[in-house]
Parts: structure tokens; C-alpha cells; sequence
């Protein structure tokens, strides 16, 4: 049995924009390390949703995320908010 990649994509929003989230990088294996990595470094929390993660890989980079993922992006900017609060943190 094969050991399944790391995959990753890291998403953009720009609420003063008033457009879509954006796709800013993907990747899988050693590049989707890299991704998660500076996240870290960063304090940029880290959500992990495979179905989500393989559906945002088909996308191009600077590519806006379709309405089909509009509900499952929210979930995550959602989340997102909420570790902040927890942290402390504000963006």
C-alpha cells in the first residue's frame, strides 16, 4: 500500500475587495510541506479538510473559488476567526 502525498492549498481573501476567496498556492508533497511550513511560521493557523483540499487543488493559482465552495470556504474563514479570537490574535 502506497503512503498518500501531503496535499495543501492555501487560500486569500481580501474582504475590502469584495470578491471571491482566491487559490495563492498548491501543492502536493514536498511543495504542500512547504506551504504548511510557512504557515507555521507565519502563526497562520492550519485547517485540514481532505475532500475540501482535492476539490481547491483543481483550481489555478490566483484563481477566485467557484459558488459550489462557497458554504465549505466559510467554514474555514469561519474557524479561522475563531482561533484568532482564542488566540488573541486580529488581523
Amino acid at each position: 500500500m502506497s503512503e498518500e502525498k501531503q496535499k495543501a492549498v492555501a487560500l486569500k481573501y481580501d474582504q475590502a475587495g469584495g470578491s471571491a476567496p482566491k487559490v495563492v498556492a498548491t501543492g502536493s508533497g514536498a511543495i504542500a510541506e512547504k506551504i504548511i511550513q510557512k504557515a507555521q511560521e507565519f502563526d497562520v493557523p492550519v485547517f485540514q479538510n481532505k475532500a475540501l483540499a482535492e476539490s481547491l487543488l483543481k483550481l489555478e493559482v490566483d484563481e477566485e473559488i467557484p459558488p459550489s465552495l462557497y458554504k465549505a470556504v466559510a467554514e474555514v474563514f469561519v474557524w479561522l476567526m475563531q482561533s484568532e479570537e482564542k488566540a488573541g490574535m486580529s488581523r
